[in-house]
């Protein structure tokens, strides 16, 4: 680490000036050519010269080239199809210490299907170039000759679904809460040209003081300005657009039809169009009419019956007012946005976790077992490996205080009653969802990077359950309010599908 020390100066009047020869350099005439030529090849293989050898470690030598010797994992937070995500500790470097979330990807599963590569270098893309209080954050990105390594903020909260799940529903103050947090981070995500996709309380994280951060960007999507519209049918069935669904093409109001779901979602227990099967949500979605329990304020009706509009151009939210509609909405009259940006705003729920390093809001299923980084049984070719050229990363926040100079001189939090999770947080989609979410693949018996199963010590698919039990709950306003984990699902039926939308046989395929 550079060092910064005070230099004593002459007054300028007292400096003395070298008459020495040595001082001088002695130029003979014809020695400098006064119009040389820019486009002139020179020969230096005959000369005198030192060679360097052009390589990454020579143009662009950092202290900060990583490797997974640099990290000790610590837990196991998620299996999956793909790979695992571990808490690890970074042993090296600045940050020294520091606790992360470790995503292990194995190369030779992703590049089966052109769709997992081009996704997984999207997500890397769209992690490096976001940069927003909640959003995850990407702090490195790595790899080895047969994975891929991403290394994020651990965040010891947990997911949001896990608190609804306990609370069974959210008052209208803690649902305004929650959304106006995730309106700026997708309001920023837009005016970057990125549309999420994948809103849902599973990927929705919070950090030890109660703020959301966004994860699991496996499927946004880049460059998508107002007058664009993507074709790919993806998302879970409960919260997606219906002009996703009739690919019709959809754009960023897709993401505000989400936000309505969601809302709904956290306000009544269920998303608001859930059926018996996966056929009937979507008749459901794109038919159904919305209901509204007595309980609702008219500013709350008001605000879902604009966010799920059917209609993409008639919705709250809609391009080009994008965010601010939705911010001015009398929902949200009684926030401070400027304070909800600075986090001024204390959270209405605080995660009861004991230290950085804190794992408890996780499923023990995982966290008890040994983190073991397995070995690679198979190395791609040099032309295959060529297709992650790029990948590494480091966080210019992590460069920053590298090369920072030393300058030297002369509410109380409530206890969770238990965890239930679909998916694992940081990017692992979980199967079994109780609801009617289906995945589509034609690649027969490939492993996808969003599709991961995580495994019980049964040996059988993980099941959702209620860390209250799967009877109703009722709330203070004496309304019944059924179980979350009393949707309707199937069995083994992954939450997570993509489906090329474009013709001809191969037309289903998701990441």
């Amino acid at each position: 680490m550079a060092t910064v020390f005070d230099i004593g100066l002459h007054d300028v009047e007292t400096v003395e000036l070298s008459s020495d020869s040595d001082n001088e350099i002695e130029i003979t005439e014809g020695a400098i050519n006064e119009n040389p030529n820019p486009n002139e090849v020179i020969d230096l293989t005959d000369g005198d010269f030192d060679t360097l050898e052009i390589n990454e470690a020579s143009v662009n030598p950092t202290q900060e080239r990583m490797s997974p010797k640099d990290f000790d994992l610590l837990k196991v937070l998620g299996k999956g199809g793909y790979g695992k995500v571990f808490q690890c500790r970074k042993r090296t470097g600045t940050d020294s210490g520091q606790i992360f979330a470790m995503k292990v990807l194995r190369k030779a599963s992703i590049v089966r299907n052109q769709k997992d590569v081009s996704h997984t270098k999207a997500e890397r893309n769209i992690l490096e170039s976001v940069m927003h209080p909640f959003i995850v954050q990407l702090n490195y990105a790595f790899q080895t000759g047969g994975k891929l390594y991403l290394v994020l903020e651990y965040l010891n909260g947990g997911e949001l679904f896990t608190h609804l799940e306990n609370e069974g529903i959210f008052m209208e103050d803690c649902s305004a809460f929650y959304l106006a947090e995730i309106i700026l981070a997708l309001e920023h995500l837009h005016s970057l040209g990125i549309i999420y996709r994948d809103l849902k309380p599973e990927n929705i994280l919070l950090d030890h003081e109660g703020h959301v951060k966004l994860t699991d960007f496996g499927l946004s999507k880049e460059h998508i300005q107002d007058n664009t519209r993507t074709l790919t049918f993806c998302g879970t069935i409960e919260y997606m657009a219906p002009e996703i669904i009739l690919r019709q093409g959809h754009g960023k109001s897709a993401d505000w039809w989400s936000l309505g779901a969601l809302l709904y979602d956290m306000t009544t227990g269920a998303p608001p169009f859930h059926g018996g099967s996966r056929k009937a949500t979507i008749e459901l979605i794109l038919r159904g009419k919305l209901t509204f329990p007595q309980y609702m304020t008219t500013d709350m009706k008001d605000i879902l019956r604009r966010l799920l509009k059917k209609k993409p151009q008639d919705r709250l939210g809609a391009p080009p007012d994008d965010a601010k509609a939705i911010k001015k909405h009398l929902f949200f009259k009684h926030i401070n946005w400027e304070d909800v940006l600075n986090k001024r705003i204390e959270p209405p729920y605080k995660p009861c976790v004991s230290s950085e390093d804190d794992v408890s809001q996780f499923d023990p299923k995982f966290t008890k077992q040994t983190p073991v980084d397995s070995p690679v049984d198979s190395f791609l070719s040099e032309s295959v490996n060529m297709i992650f050229e790029g990948f590494t990363y480091v966080a210019p926040s992590i460069l920053e205080d590298m090369y920072k100079p030393l300058v030297s001189k002369s509410r109380s939090p409530r206890k969770l009653l238990g965890s239930s999770y679909r998916q694992h947080p940081f990017g692992f989609n979980m199967p079994n969802l109780p609801s009617t979410s289906t995945h589509h693949n034609h690649h027969t018996g490939v492993p996808t990077f969003l599709d991961t199963t995580f495994e019980n010590p049964s040996g059988g698919p993980h099941q959702h359950s209620s860390a209250m039990g799967g009877s109703a709950l009722r709330t203070q306003f004496g309304i019944p309010i059924v179980r979350r984990s009393n949707y309707p699902h199937q069995n083994n039926c992954p939450e997570m599908m993509e489906v090329s939308s474009g013709g001809g046989g191969g037309g289903m395929s998701h990441v």
